[in-house]
């Protein structure tokens, strides 16, 4: 079985499955995903999200708003303790730094930041962390900001090894989507690899950033699978090893 710890359910094309997302998790039923983590990323979207998948007990949801967010609600820190105060909250975030996207005066992005790292020392809910050509500033404020005291995880990972290593001593996870099985993604692969068995979670991102042999196309949580193999075949692994710990990892950080 497994668990994909970062999807937006509510924003997955539903086409296939009548529009209608009963149908999808319906078809998730019968895969081997016994768990997701639905991820949030603006607010106004956020009462909605919950609604969708509030009949489902294995959904679990995070609370937060996107560093790349720059219309709508920009949630205080204690806007964000008071959301994330339900046991179906079980993280802040996604939250970070992302100089791809955005430009000029991030002073926003990095208050934003901020106060969802506070958010997390309050809850003791781990952070979910989003960084985007901002690895240097990333780290410098999860240190400055005493994030190390609840930890999280890097998610979508994309940096280096250096980088990992120091995440890693700051109590955050690894967590790799269908990235890693991109033919470019060497640096990312070898992450995968010398990432120690207990620091690593898998996950889809879905709808965005579809593993091969889907690349380019709408991605689903049912992917997952094709994380998990493609790591087990670089760490010289089996498909229910990397199941299994991913699992025990999610769960552990989590507190599912």
């Amino acid at each position: 079985m497994l668990i994909d710890s970062h999807c937006h359910l509510d924003k997955l094309d539903l086409t296939p499955y009548q529009n209608d997302f009963s149908c999808f998790m319906q078809e998730v039923e019968k895969t081997n995903i016994e768990h997701m983590l639905c991820i949030s990323i603006d607010l106004e979207a956020y009462p909605a999200m919950c609604d969708l998948v509030a009949p489902y007990q294995n959904i679990s949801l995070s609370v937060g708003v996107h560093p790349n967010v720059d219309e709508g609600q920009d949630p205080s820190t204690d806007e964000l303790i008071a959301l994330a105060d339900n046991d179906r909250v079980v993280a802040i975030g996604e939250t970070g730094l992302d100089y791809f996207r955005s430009e000029g005066d991030l002073s926003w992005q990095h208050e934003r930041f901020i106060n969802h790292i506070a958010a997390s020392k309050v809850t003791k809910k781990p952070l979910i962390i989003h960084t985007r050509e901002a690895g240097d500033d990333t780290l410098r404020f999860l240190k400055e900001q005493g994030a190390d005291e609840v930890g999280g995880v890097i998610h979508c990972f994309t940096e280096d090894w250096d980088f990992a290593q120091q995440a890693m001593d700051l109590n955050f996870y690894i967590s790799f989507s269908g990235i890693v099985t991109f033919k470019n993604a060497k640096a990312i692969q070898e992450v995968a690899k010398k990432v120690p068995a207990d620091r690593y979670l898998i996950e889809t991102d879905s709808p965005y950033l579809a593993p091969v042999p889907f690349r380019g196309k709408s991605n689903y949580p049912i992917y997952v699978q094709h994380v998990a193999q493609y790591i087990a075949d670089l760490r010289g692994s089996s498909f229910d090893t990397i199941s299994r710990q991913s699992n025990e990892n999610f769960r552990r950080l989590f507190n599912v």
